[in-house]
This record gives C-alpha cells, sequence and structure tokens, in this order.
C-alpha cells in the first residue's frame, strides 16, 4: 500500500472525526494507507523540526497565522479547488504570496458571549463606549465585566475598532486600542487580574457567572451550551473602523512529498461535504464551506452571531515574525 503521513492537533473530539474519515477513506481506497500522527502541544515547532530534518509529514493541518512561517515548505493548492464552495475569507486568509497553501477546513472569528441575566447588549450597532458602560455599570454590582485573555488574538478586535492593524511596524506604545484594553484591567478594573483568576480558567469563571461578557470563538459554544445554567447570548463585537479579523485552518501538502497525488485525493476527502459535516456537527468550528452554513442555526443563543460577523471579517494580517512580535506582546502583558 501506498502509505501518507498526516499530521494535526486537535482534542479527542477531533481525533475520533479523523479516525472515522481515515477509515471511511481508507475503504473507499484500499491502496492507500493514512499513517496519522496526532500532536496534541507545541504542534508548529514540532512540525517545523520535522521539516528542517526532512521527516515532515505528507499532509499537515495549520492555520493561517502560521503559514508564512511555512509558505517555503508548502504545495500550491491554487489548481485543485473550487473556490466557489468556500467563503472568500478562508482562501484569502490561507493564501501566501498568491498562492492557495492549504484547503480550508473552517473559519472563525470571536464574538461575545453575554449573560442575560447579569447585562444586555444590543444585538445591533453596539459601540465601545456602550459596552464600556454596561462594565462600569456590572462594577458598581461588585461584578466582573470582561474576560481579559494576554494574547494578540483578543486584542486585535480592539484595535481593529480603531482602524489599526498589528503588522511588522506596530508600535503597543501608539495603539489606542491596546490601550483601551489594558485600561479594562488596570484602569476601569471591570477585567480579571491574573491573581484573580488563580487557577481558575476564563471560561469556567464566566459558567460560574463571575464575568458576565466572554469574549472567544465558535470552539466554546458546545461546552456554553452544555454548562451553562443561566440566559446567554451570542452578541458581535463592537465593529468599529476596520473590518473584524477573522481566521481560517486547513490541510496542506508538503512540497517534498513523493505521495503528492494520493494526498491530494485525501484532503478532497477530508474537505468534502460529508467530512466537514461531521466536524460542524460537533459544534467546534464554523465550517469554511458555504453549503454546511445552514448547521449554525442555534437561535435561541443567537449563534448566527458568528456568520454575521463574517459579512464585516478579513483575514487577520499575517507575516514571517507574526509569531515572534505576538510572543513579546505577550510577554509585555
Amino acid at each position: 500500500k501506498e502509505i501518507i503521513t498526516f499530521s494535526s492537533w486537535g482534542s479527542i473530539t477531533e481525533v475520533e472525526i479523523l479516525n472515522k474519515i481515515i477509515t471511511d477513506f481508507e475503504n473507499e481506497n484500499p491502496s492507500i494507507k493514512i499513517n496519522f500522527i496526532h500532536i496534541p502541544q507545541n504542534y508548529f515547532q514540532k512540525t517545523h523540526l520535522l521539516f528542517a530534518s526532512n521527516t515532515a509529514p505528507d499532509i499537515i493541518f495549520i492555520n493561517n497565522l502560521n503559514l508564512p512561517i511555512f509558505e517555503k515548505y508548502l504545495e500550491d493548492l491554487t489548481p485543485n479547488i473550487n473556490k466557489k464552495k468556500f467563503y472568500e475569507q478562508s482562501i484569502e486568509a490561507l493564501s501566501y504570496q498568491k498562492k492557495l497553501l492549504a484547503i480550508p477546513r473552517d473559519i472563525s472569528n470571536l464574538a461575545l458571549y453575554v449573560n442575560k441575566d447579569l447585562v444586555s447588549l444590543p444585538d445591533k450597532n453596539l459601540s465601545l463606549d456602550t459596552l464600556l458602560k454596561q462594565l462600569l455599570e456590572l462594577k458598581k454590582q461588585n461584578i466582573l465585566g470582561i474576560n481579559f485573555e494576554e494574547d494578540i488574538l483578543w486584542t486585535q478586535y480592539y484595535l481593529a475598532y480603531y482602524g489599526e492593524t498589528f503588522d511588522e511596524n506596530f508600535n503597543p506604545n501608539l495603539s489606542k486600542g491596546l490601550q483601551f484594553y489594558k485600561d479594562l484591567r488596570t484602569k476601569y478594573k471591570v477585567a480579571p487580574t491574573n491573581a484573580q483568576i488563580g487557577s481558575s480558567t476564563l471560561a469556567q469563571m464566566f459558567l460560574n457567572k463571575e464575568i458576565a461578557i466572554y469574549l472567544s470563538g465558535h470552539w466554546m459554544f458546545p461546552k456554553i451550551k452544555e454548562k451553562a445554567t443561566f440566559n446567554w447570548e451570542i452578541v458581535p463585537f463592537p465593529l468599529g473602523e476596520n473590518q473584524y479579523p477573522c481566521d481560517a485552518s486547513g490541510w496542506a501538502i508538503s512540497k517534498n512529498s513523493k505521495h503528492k497525488t494520493a494526498a491530494l485525493k485525501f484532503i478532497n476527502y477530508l474537505s468534502n461535504k460529508q467530512s466537514i459535516q461531521y466536524f460542524t456537527k460537533t459544534g467546534l468550528i464554523v465550517p469554511a464551506r458555504k453549503d454546511l452554513s445552514y448547521l449554525i442555526n442555534n437561535t435561541q443563543h443567537n449563534e448566527k452571531a458568528f456568520l454575521n460577523t463574517l459579512e464585516n471579517s478579513k483575514p487577520t494580517y499575517t507575516f514571517k515574525n507574526y509569531r515572534k512580535l505576538a510572543d513579546e506582546l505577550k510577554k509585555e502583558f
């Protein structure tokens, strides 16, 4: 049999889905064997070492934030996709130097999970000023308003509101968005400090009603839906001068793979409607395929806010030193 190596990170649920898809694919293609490598931690560091030692897998699950670093190792898949099936942002996010380097699986953005028993926010035309007023009202009741993540992914929504972009020339000291974000914790004291978070997680604090508003991605939807004991809904983050940043992940093929035809066959199987449907039904992802958007349909909690946010989104600006600068900013926090 022709053996294809395939690496990915992912939760237990995602691994179970991948194993099922692999089994189905192998049954339909008995001449191909998939060797699945699950790397749950330090995925990109370990993957980079595999490339450096010429032992990289044939297929690599990757996201747009790390795409520029791996660009020289990846095959151009531009001729091998029907772009009409996917959200344009997912195609753009997984392209670099005018080359499509991965076939999209999902597209992701952030929105506000709101405890309706503690606070009410408008679903449309929300501004940062209105949000801050609500957070300060909650403070009077000794309730922390919103989560505080020490990662550029979360701060970029505040940057976008002020028309700013995290790029090679980003200056933290001149950023209005970053200053506003830091003030939530240090000046207004409406976001928890590390001491207040302690051994808990921000998701747990939201579920325990210690935080009224939780900015996060769709990947938290299943957990909050299962665990929340209060009324809650999803509200888009305030839209300012720039569009929202959004991200995507998908499957790439190593440029040095000796099994590119078989690898492409498996990637096409991974990205077909049935396979993406398996992932979407877990609730973990927003599918990059437009023909599966109907599955994001929970009206009780306004799940479609994630899709509505996409209409005003553009891919996160990424560059070779993106991760390095992001890590430096995290240290500053």
